[in-house]
Order: C-alpha cells, then sequence, then structure tokens
C-alpha cells in the first residue's frame, strides 16, 4: 500500500547569480511499513528531500502526495495540522521541551489533538514502555542520557500514530550502544506499529539496519536497492 509518492522532485537555490540544485527530478513511493535509509555524502541532497516529505521546505517543481494529498498545495496553516495529523518527526538534537516530563512531551501533541486524557496517558505510557522507558515517565530531559531523550522522541513522534517518521541523522549525537539499542527499538515499533520509517543519514549502523538503501547523489537516486 502506497502512502507516499514524490513525483519529479526538484529543490532549486537561487545564491546571488548561481543556480544550485539541491534536488533535481526524484521519483520514488513508499509503502506502509518500511523501514528505509535515504543516504548521500554531505551536500547530496539527502536533508533537504526529507524537509520537502516533511512538508518543512517545498519543492521548486514536482509533486510530493501523501496518501492522496498533494502538501504542495496546501496553505501553511492547513499544511501545519496535516503534519501534526500525519507526520512524525525524529531530530537530531532531539528537540524535547525541558520543562516537561518524558510523559507530557510525549502526550504534548496528543493534547494539541485534543486526546481525552486517559487516552492521552495510556498512549504515552505503551510507548514508554515500548522504548524502555516505563521507569522514567516523571523524569524531565535534563536528567536523561541522550540515549534515553532520543527514544522519548521516537515515543513522541509515534504517539498520534501517523503515516510515517522521519528521522533526521537520529543517532549523530550517540554512542555506539545508545546507537545500538535506538535502532532495534526503532525496528520493533516498526513491526509493531506498521509504521513507515525514513531515515536520513550517513551512519553506517542505520544503513545497515535499514531494510531498503536510497542512496542520492549530486541531489538525484543514483540506487535504490532492497536489503535483507
Amino acid at each position: 500500500m502506497k502512502i507516499l509518492r514524490l513525483d519529479n522532485v526538484h529543490k532549486i537555490y537561487d545564491e546571488s547569480e548561481v543556480q544550485v540544485h539541491a534536488v533535481n527530478g526524484i521519483d520514488l513511493d513508499f509503502d506502509k511499513g518500511e523501514f528505509a535509509a535515504i543516504v548521500g555524502p554531505s551536500g547530496s541532497g539527502k536533508t533537504t528531500l526529507l524537509n520537502m516529505i516533511g512538508g518543512l521546505d517545498q519543492p521548486t517543481r514536482g509533486e510530493i502526495i501523501v496518501d492522496s494529498t498533494h502538501i504542495g498545495q496546501l496553505k501553511p496553516s492547513r499544511l501545519i495540522d496535516f503534519r501534526m495529523y500525519n507526520i512524525g518527526f525524529v531530530f537530531q538534537a532531539y528537540n524535547l521541551i525541558p520543562v516537561l516530563t518524558a510523559r507530557e512531551n510525549v502526550e504534548f501533541i496528543m493534547h494539541l489533538q485534543k486526546w481525552p486524557k486517559h487516552k492521552r496517558q495510556a498512549r504515552s505510557k505503551e510507548l514508554l514502555e515500548a522504548v524502555g522507558l516505563g521507569d522514567r515517565m516523571d523524569s524531565r530531559p535534563g536528567k536523561m542520557s541522550g540515549g534515553q531523550q532520543q527514544r522519548v522522541a521516537v515515543a513522541r513522534a509515534l504517539a498520534s500514530k501517523p503515516k510515517f517518521v522521519l528521522a533526521d541523522e537520529p543517532t549523530a549525537n550517540l554512542d555506539s550502544r545508545s546507537t545500538e539499542n535506538l535502532l532495534d527499538i526503532m525496528e520493533q515499533l516498526n513491526r509493531q506499529e506498521q509504521v513507515t520509517f525514513i531515515f536520513s543519514t550517513h551512519d553506517n549502523r542505520v544503513v545497515k539496519k535499514a531494510h531498503r538503501i536510497v542512496t542520492i547523489e549530486d541531489g538525484q537516486v543514483k540506487t535504490d536497492e532492497p536489503q535483507k
């Protein structure tokens, strides 16, 4: 089942009198339940591509379609709502709210979506237990390790049951043990929740774990292969 389609997507930046083609005619499809990595050297266009998939940036031309919604055609206010209900994000810098507990961080988006309190609490408890933090639900980010904070971020990304989760260099600030632990958890949640994960990464540990590798060079797809 296709949940995401990119049709001839371009992103061109005008720098002085020079046009920079950060993304240059990309066509891609992603199915429900995929665990895919977009890889490539610095400057290849992978982060720009991820930002456009997430509606954080707009393509210069081409279409990005989530289910049947052409996200480039949405007005800004509608796009914000669409992201909130359909796309989860995991960032390199965690981006947790420091004054909130782990549970409150996970519940935050559900609160914005007006979930009933008992459902928010049940969902946040379920996810924090799934990422191995059932005993840290009342801890604030400042009292947690980087690996623990990133696990809270993963739980938060999944909280409202999005169509897919975008993870931009999620392991960049983690040591090897924390990285392996996080990737195992994400792969398990991928199976359990049947939610698509799309990584942007140059971390070989993530590449080895992914089930599909899309290699980007000079803003174009060079290879797109499954990985056992």
